[in-house]
């Protein structure tokens, strides 16, 4: 039986994250003290008892997301060499460092530069996203289009279970696209608390940022393949997830057909590493006859 281990993205934070590491592993109390070194300032003292206000800044939320996941993985899993990995989002930095593909001081590092783009990338385009519940992807694809040919930018972003895809891009075109679907049919068009159009168009200048810091890391060859945001198959080469990785920022995000693929190669059991269990709930309702755990 195949182990896929899948790893979560931003919206899973909750202050107190990662404390029970620091204080009872060891390894888990040097990794955070190295993570603090790198990023110049003290992250684990926000996850250990900052406000919810601060861990939703998204400078604070990616590192401290990929930090919870990744430290766990290590601390827990870390002798265990997994069959398949995937993350969400954000989560697929943490899964290129489970699969060895990357360090944990070259991902942290473009986890923060990531974040930091992102945050000025969406003061330059105020915009947003919003999840749409109970309607075919493919009703909610032509809808966006429209509107996106009628000047506005609106686009299907997170792919995350059948019946919830979220869209994203400006305020005005999210907003018409919500009323539109909710017209079509839709059982729920829920504008959501985020501070921009993330897997838009719109994350263009981001993405730019991001490309210039990934050219300039290294890309080991992984111990087992990642199923990557973009594509949803099985990804082995280096150079290929490095520009999968670039185009992450502006693609939508493939989680149901990352999943079936997933399955359709072998994977039985799913273990989440992270904060939260997002995944296992999205993951169940897209192959329901899987196993689905956390660590």
């Amino acid at each position: 039986m195949k182990k896929a281990y899948v790893f979560p993205g931003q919206g899973s934070q909750f202050s107190g994250m990662g404390k029970d590491l620091y204080d009872n592993s060891p390894l888990g109390k040097q990794l955070f003290e190295d993570a603090n070194s790198i990023l110049g300032f003290r992250i684990s003292e926000i996850m250990f008892s900052g406000s919810d206000e601060e861990l939703k800044q998204t400078k604070i939320t990616q590192p401290a997301i990929f930090l919870h996941s990744v430290i766990l993985y290590q601390t827990k899993q870390n002798e265990v060499s997994p069959d398949m990995v995937a993350g969400h989002s954000l989560g697929e930095f943490s899964a290129l460092v489970a699969n060895k593909t990357l360090s944990f001081e070259d991902a942290l590092k473009l986890v923060y530069k990531r974040a930091l783009a992102m945050q000025k990338a969406c003061e330059l385009n105020p915009s947003t996203m919003a999840a749409i519940l109970n309607l075919e992807d493919s009703k909610v694809e032509i809808i966006c289009k429209e509107i996106t040919q009628s000047g506005e930018v609106v686009v299907a972003a997170n792919y995350n279970c059948p019946g919830q895809l979220v869209i994203s891009g400006s305020i005005i075109g999210v907003n018409m696209a919500c009323d539109r679907l909710k017209a079509a049919g839709a059982k729920r068009a829920l504008v959501l608390p985020v501070g921009g159009a993330f897997h838009s168009p719109l994350m263009e200048p981001a993405r730019v940022e991001l490309e210039a810091a990934i050219n300039c890391t290294t890309f080991n060859q992984p111990i087992c393949p990642v199923y990557q945001n973009v594509t949803a198959n099985a990804v082995s080469n280096p150079s290929d997830i490095k520009l999968n990785l670039i185009a992450q920022l502006t693609a939508p995000v493939k989680w149901t057909q990352s999943v079936l693929q997933m399955t359709a190669d072998g994977a039985m059991k799913y273990i989440e590493c992270g904060p939260g269990k997002v995944l296992q709930g999205l993951i169940k309702k897209i192959s329901p006859t899987v196993e689905v755990m956390s660590l």
